[in-house]
């Protein structure tokens, strides 16, 4: 194990990243903003034009802490669905609770087509959308619950999780069959992913879920560290599994849930941060890998979304295909050079 300093200098080394990371993501954009005046702006001060306040304050900060909240959220579901099915390829969206989400959006925006007199009122907005999201996520995830109530294993409610994945996402396809073409771009379109569309309210409200989902993460460090002998052993130490398995599901359902519902379903961080965080670290002790995840997952999705914002250009690259071109290859030669399992 490395000497605690290490640790200290790593922990360091990331916090200076993400304060540069976000500098440089709202200092790019759209509208060309020169640097000095975005760091005026930041700290209070006066700008050539004052028409840029307001996007710096309405547009970029928003985006970048939304950048930060999404990043480190899908990261720590991530980990914790890792260590709970002790499964180097399990994810955020593992027990279906992205399906769920995309079916809400998808009976919202397609289900006008089949169901005219139920949805003929419904207003597509991003907080309708939020909305019927959450309800998806939700719906899924008590069902998860109640499931994780009667198996006596992970690795069958994470099959039992898959299933209810494609289940919803079934249901996702008879309605994109039915639908007309306009809808089903609407939809495509929001499955892309995007996190510059939300206010400084919806920002809050997704703050506040995903602060209660890493409370409930560092609740469970005890459990995690011990999951990672096996379920015997945490049994043999006096851990209630049934109780912290609910605990760790209600805690990435509130990560992957909200995030979800409010910048779409965004893939490759939940998946990949934990890896990538183990290789610098090289420790398995979620007393450092929780804080590490977060601080690594928050920079690579504020790295992800400079690079989707193509400069002075009003064209966003989708940020789930970013994600997954820029991260795929990075981790893929992180795991050939270390040659060892995670697991």
């Amino acid at each position: 194990m490395k000497p605690n300093k290490t640790y200290i200098s790593a922990f360091l080394v990331l916090s200076l990243l993400l304060v540069v990371f976000f500098g440089i993501n709202i200092s790019l954009g759209s509208v060309s903003i020169p640097f000095s005046d975005t760091i005026n702006s930041v700290f209070g001060g006066t700008t050539t034009n004052n028409s840029w306040n307001y996007i710096i304050w309405n547009y970029r900060i928003p985006k970048a802490f939304t950048a930060i909240i999404v990043g480190s959220g899908l990261a720590l579901s991530g980990l914790l669905m890792q260590t709970l099915f002790r499964n180097p390829l399990a994810g955020p969206f593992v027990l279906g609770i992205s399906s769920g989400a995309s079916l809400g959006v998808a009976f919202l925006i397609m289900g006008s087509s089949l169901f005219t007199s139920l949805f003929s009122f419904s207003i597509i907005s991003n907080l309708s959308l939020a909305i019927t999201s959450s309800i998806g996520s939700f719906i899924v995830l008590l069902s998860v619950l109640i499931v994780a109530s009667r198996v006596k294993d992970s690795m069958t409610l994470l099959i039992i999780g898959l299933m209810f994945g494609s289940i919803t996402a079934a249901i996702v396809s008879v309605l994109s069959y039915f639908t007309n073409a306009e809808k089903l771009q609407q939809y495509v379109y929001w499955s892309f992913g995007s996190i510059g569309n939300l206010t400084w309210e919806q920002l809050g409200i997704l703050l506040c879920l995903c602060l209660l989902g890493i409370i409930l993460s560092i609740v469970s460090i005890k459990t995690l560290n011990a999951l990672l002998l096996g379920e015997n052993y945490a049994r043999s130490l006096g851990i209630n599994i049934k109780k912290m398995r609910y605990l760790i599901i209600l805690a990435t359902g509130l990560l992957a849930g909200g995030i979800t519902a409010f910048a779409g379903p965004i893939a490759f961080i939940g998946l990949a941060v934990p890896h990538l965080t183990r290789q610098i670290f090289d420790t398995t002790n979620h007393k450092i890998l929780v804080p590490a995840v977060l601080l690594y997952g928050a920079i690579l999705m504020l790295l992800c979304d400079t690079v989707a914002q193509l400069p002075s250009s009003a064209s966003v690259l989708p940020i789930n295909a970013i994600t997954s071109i820029i991260g795929a290859p990075v981790v893929i030669w992180l795991l050939v050079r270390k040659r060892k399992m995670i697991f």
